[in-house]
């Protein structure tokens, strides 16, 4: 399974402001990266979803179903690590490079021990994040314990605790959220393409996202709703969810990161 193709729709150029159409072009240009290698995008998701499903599974057997939803969320945050091979993936379509299941699979990163780094910084903070969630659902409910999911989700809707929940709860993790998106919106990918050390690669992430929030808060956006779909779908959708926001992470990084 080998594709060879040039992709023009990115040239690595900072055009310095973004403008509120450049998230929506970084997904057209990673849905057409997508179909330019279909086979290994799409098994690429294949192995997403079912390492998710594989993960979820076993919560909603043990009766823990409401556990999923905070998980869910705090997977998020370290997603961008599980997209390194579609980046490389792009990356060849944009150069024109043969490209194979082999070489998106095991990706020789320029920076592989900074990308550990940086890889252990995302997993404490999801660790962190669980704990978390587990921290105001005692505050509000008690030591009761998780319901299953289908009780749980009415509690948050219907009763004073359970939106007084929802909303500190959606507050704290949306903060949580953005910071770790400004940190790995761009320092994953870059990482992947460079040979640096991960704090500059951190520093240059949070100052795009710093000097462009529009923008970059409608790109978190995107990818919060395209993975929620895919999630929701019991994660059929996220076959196709996840690489396509993983071809455009790496058009949002060569689009904002000059050479």
């Amino acid at each position: 399974m080998a594709v060879s193709t040039g992709n023009p729709a990115t040239n690595g150029v900072n055009r310095g402001r973004l403008t509120l159409d450049d998230p929506w072009r970084w997904v057209s240009a990673g849905w057409r990266d997508m179909w330019a290698m279909p086979g290994i995008s799409l098994f690429y998701g294949i192995l997403f979803a079912g390492v998710s499903l594989a993960l979820v599974l076993p919560l909603f057997l043990a009766e823990l179903s409401s556990v999923v939803l905070p998980l869910a969320a705090g997977f998020m945050l370290v997603g961008p690590l599980f997209a390194v091979g579609l980046y490389e993936g792009s990356r060849r379509l944009e150069g024109g490079e043969p490209i194979s299941l082999r070489s998106v699979l095991f990706v020789k990163t320029a920076s592989p021990a900074q990308l550990a780094f940086l890889g252990a910084l995302l997993m404490l903070a999801l660790l962190a994040w669980m704990r978390i969630a587990s921290l105001l659902f005692a505050l509000f409910f008690g030591l009761e314990g998780f319901p299953p999911l289908p009780d749980f989700l009415p509690t948050l809707i219907l009763t004073p605790y359970g939106l007084a929940l929802t909303v500190v709860g959606t507050a704290v993790g949306a903060l949580i959220a953005f910071i770790v998106f400004a940190v790995s919106a761009l320092s994953v990918p870059m990482l992947m393409h460079r040979d640096m050390d991960a704090v500059s690669a951190v520093l240059e992430s949070v100052r795009v996202v710093r000097e462009n929030p529009g923008p970059m808060i409608l790109w978190a956006w995107i990818i919060a709703i395209v993975m929620a779909v895919g999630m929701a779908t019991f994660f059929v959708g996220m076959i196709f969810a996840f690489p396509l926001i993983g071809h455009a992470t790496w058009h949002a990084y060569r689009a904002t990161i000059a050479d």
